[in-house]
């Protein structure tokens, strides 16, 4: 096929989906991969009238820029954040959220150039992508009265001291937040008296650990701007999800206004199920989903449709692309030069370089990993394809979303992979088209969250009774162990900060490790031969990678593959963060092979469940990458392997385990099934439940099954972040009703065998490895489950049978209800009095102890 170019620029062309589809249908290799299409009907634009017209100088700006007129949900935002009111704007991806808050800021800058806006984002990426609209508009109009920028780890010194001191526009991370200028509120305090609107964007992603975290960040934020005489507007904006005005009002401790009339188009889209064939006699083993998806995509550029390609794996991307690469360079070179890759690791003006031209349509395809799952803009495409289910229904729309350009239709594929879940979606495609959107859970007031952040707090100002309103009714309680630990000083009706250090330093966000290693290219090429004689060739820094990562992908003799190009690993520096690599022509990469294993350090509680013994206390989950084989490139064999010499990753977290009687273990046995894969089963659906009790997200909690603590299968249940904070211990304390809800869910649910809605494996938070070499997951054994959950409940012993009972059971989580205000000490009181307390429970008042003495110790 010749290709048309324009400058360069590889030209896409029209698509017609249903002529592409009976194409691959006639291809030799199809084999029935294709098992479901589903038909999204077009959505029609409906727009709407302002209140009041727009300011002339904001209008003429948008004008130039082609805005004319607002969608439905952008007039009603804009209207409600002009009338003074916190807002919450959940609408499809790409329906034009960002002018919702845009609009209203700049109207208040143009009228009154003091006003400040402060806007966070979940990523660094993220908020140079809104930097580079804000800058059009100044390029549109020189005189416009705003001065943006991004104040985040990236920022040099000398911009940060100008941005704080000029800049009328923050663009930041919950992060930076935090550590950088909280703390230092001080030197920001004319900023925080003249801060009119804080944007959240991308709230769906502050959820669980990470999103209760940030939750305190924006309570110390407040606090601090009415220290400041301020009191911003609040503007937050989501994919959909399944509860959106709950999730804002508990992120800003605020009413908000939900806006979620959606009035932007949408084109008609087909999103299609494509299964990988068996490649077997005894139909057992599917072929690769990346290769799959790679002819798929080879498909799609050589017919110049904008395709971006999905992957739940740094590895998977580059691997895609460079298969993809292969086969299109032997069709047209330039069309083999129209795709990159996309990834975290990179540095960030590659990814802006990439953004950017897949933007401008030079680029007809990229291989991402969800890096550009959140609303970065690279336009409209016309193709999206998802290799492997993404692990949320909410995440699948989210990668979905991005394909679709105009009224236009659009294609999406799902390749499934030979996982449990993957696979029951292929077979029951129904089950997620009739699914909603997850619920995003958090709990800002919970204690160990609590304590960490009360610490930060006291540092920036002192705390008052006034706070109790704002940080819960733990907060005396707390406050009283950290006077006791000499922090803190009690003065009447305030306590003042005592302590060295500095607290924020102490408070990760995430759990993922703060560690970044650096990757650094050696390779000495025949260009780079005279400077290196000279002694002026230098090493080149190609990227970066968190520590978990670095020790999976980049350790000694591991291939490490960037822009499709294989560099070997000559050295691992782990006292420095540093990773040194070489060019190497190989035909293989690498792949570890990781080790999980709990170890039990204090047993604080133990009671009887029924014949089961229970325990809760400390833990420390070890992970150990200790060997990689050689994968061959394309084949896909195993062509060896090496050992690894690398420190155990070691994080001390707290647990409850369960150990089921023998009785109900030789009950499983005796119907010829494995009682730890039982176990496994309702680990899976633990994760899931409890949620419920313990307002946290699954990906909060982990679940394992060992023998080596106790002697006896026996299912773990910890909390996946250090220290812990609280939910395997809330866990602990209503088991009996949590392992109820598992029996009857998995009861409930009508599959013979077991599926994702019940015992079927959960997703893995971090996925490094290619699933297609990684070994191949089995849903766990749904009859041992049962048989193991009507035991340790005391009930009538389960016949293993098939169980087909209508319906799912759906487990919908109740809002904590929040205490608020002080009821003892209103404004102006300045007598000591006490405050209502309520207390910790004493575990957990010990566990707090415990953390806080580990924080003094390092």
């Amino acid at each position: 096929m010749e290709v048309s170019t324009e400058g360069g620029r590889v030209l896409a062309g029209t698509m017609d989906i249903s002529r592409f589809i009976e194409r691959l249908k006639l291809e030799p290799d199809y084999r029935g991969q294709i098992v479901h299409i589903e038909d999204i009907p077009p959505e029609t634009a409906r727009y709407g009238e302002l209140m009041s017209p727009l300011h002339p100088r904001v209008q003429e700006v948008l004008g130039k820029t082609g805005i004319e007129r607002f969608y439905t949900h952008q007039v009603q935002a804009i209207d409600a954040i002009r009338s003074g009111q916190d807002v919450a704007i959940v609408t499809s991806t790409a329906s034009g959220k960002t002018l919702c808050y845009n609009v209203p800021v700049l109207e208040r800058l143009v009228t009154n150039p003091a006003a400040k806006g402060l806007y966070v984002f979940p990523t660094k990426a993220l908020a140079q992508d809104q930097l580079r609209g804000l800058v059009r508009y100044m390029e549109l109009d020189p005189l416009l009265p705003i001065t943006p920028g991004t104040y985040d780890g990236d920022t040099p010194p000398n911009a940060r001291r100008k941005l704080r001191d000029e800049g009328n526009i923050i663009l930041t991370n919950p992060d930076m937040l935090h550590q950088g200028i909280l703390p230092r509120h001080p030197s920001w305090g004319r900023f925080f008296a003249n801060l009119a609107y804080v944007v959240i964007d991308e709230m769906h992603a502050y959820r669980g650990v990470f999103g209760s975290n940030v939750a305190c960040v924006i309570r110390r934020l407040n606090r601090i701007c009415e220290h400041y005489g301020g009191r911003p507007q609040f503007v937050c904006c989501s994919a959909t999800i399944a509860n959106p005005k709950e999730l804002a009002e508990k992120l800003i401790d605020r009413p908000v206004t939900l806006v979620d009339d959606d009035g932007a188009p949408r084109g008609p889209k087909k999103f299609m199920f494509w299964n990988p064939p068996f490649i077997d006699a005894t139909r057992t083993e599917r072929r690769g989903s990346s290769f799959e998806a790679e002819q798929l995509l080879t498909k799609l550029i050589q017919d110049r449709v904008q395709t971006i390609t999905f992957v739940r794996a740094r590895v998977v991307a580059e691997l895609i692309y460079r298969f993809t690469q292969e086969r299109l360079q032997k069709i047209s070179p330039s069309l083999a030069n129209a795709i990159k890759p996309y990834r975290g690791g990179y540095l960030p003006e590659e990814r802006r370089d990439i953004e950017k031209r897949l933007f401008s349509g030079e680029l007809l395809g990229v291989t991402s990993t969800n890096a550009l799952e959140l609303g970065i803009d690279i336009g409209s495409l016309d193709a999206a394809i998802l290799t492997g289910y993404p692990g949320s229904v909410a995440s699948t729309w989210q990668q979905a979303g991005r394909a679709g350009r105009g009224q236009d239709e659009a294609l999406v594929i799902l390749v499934g992979q030979s996982t449990p879940i993957d696979q029951y979606l292929m077979n029951h495609p129904e089950y997620f088209f009739e699914r909603t959107t997850e619920s995003a859970v958090i709990d800002p007031h919970n204690p160990y969250v609590l304590a960490r952040h009360l610490r930060c707090a006291a540092f920036e100002l002192p705390i008052t009774a006034n706070d109790l309103a704002r940080f819960g009714d733990y907060m005396p309680a707390i406050l009283e162990i950290f006077e006791e630990r000499r922090e803190v000083a009690r003065r009447g009706n305030k306590w003042f900060w005592t302590s060295s250090g500095y607290p924020s330093v102490d408070v990760k966000l995430r759990s993922m490790s703060d560690n970044t290693y650096t990757i650094v290219d050696t390779t000495t090429s025949v260009a780079r031969y005279e400077e290196a004689q000279e002694g002026s060739a230098k090493n080149r820094v190609i990227g970066t990678m968190d520590e978990l990562s670095a020790f999976e992908q980049i350790h000694p003799e591991a291939i490490y593959l960037h822009n499709g190009e294989t560099y070997f690993v000559s050295d691992l520096e782990t006292d420095k963060k540093v990773a040194y690599i070489e060019k190497a022509d190989v035909d293989y990469f690498t792949q570890s092979i990781t080790e999980t294993r709990v170890k039990v350090e204090s047993e604080d509680e133990t009671k009887k469940l029924c014949d089961a013994n229970v325990a809760f206390g400390d833990v420390t989950v070890t992970s150990l990458v200790y060997m990689f084989k050689k994968i061959k490139f394309h084949s896909r064999d195993s062509i060896g392997f090496g050992k690894i010499d690398l420190p155990p990753q070691v994080m001390d977290t707290a647990a409850l385990w369960l150990i089921p009687p023998l009785s109900a273990l030789n009950l499983v046995r005796k119907w010829g099934r494995d009682p730890s894969e039982g176990l496994y089963g309702i680990g899976n659906v633990i994760t899931e439940v409890v949620p419920l009790y313990a307002m946290c997200d699954p990906r909060d909690v982990g679940a394992v099954v060992d023998s080596l603590n106790t002697g006896s299968p026996t299912l773990f249940v910890y909390d996946r972040y250090p220290g812990g904070v609280g939910f395997a211990e809330r866990s602990y304390r209503v088991l009996e009703d949590v392992l109820e809800a598992c029996l009857q869910l998995v009861m409930a649910c009508e599959c013979e065998d077991g599926c994702p809605s019940c015992v079927g494996a959960p997703v893995p938070p971090f996925v490094q490895n290619d699933p297609d070499t990684s070994p191949k997951g089995r849903i766990p054994d749904k009859e041992a489950a049962l048989i193991l959950l009507h035991s340790l409940l005391n009930k009538e012993p389960y016949t293993p049978k098939p169980v087909k009972i209508p319906g799912h059971l759906q487990a919908l989580g109740e809002g904590s209800s929040e205490s608020r205000g002080c009821g003892t000490c209103g404004d102006g009181h300045n007598e000591t009095c006490e405050l209502p307390m309520k207390r910790l429970p004493e575990s957990v008042e010990a566990r707090i102890r415990r953390q806080l003495a580990r924080l003094a110790k390092s």
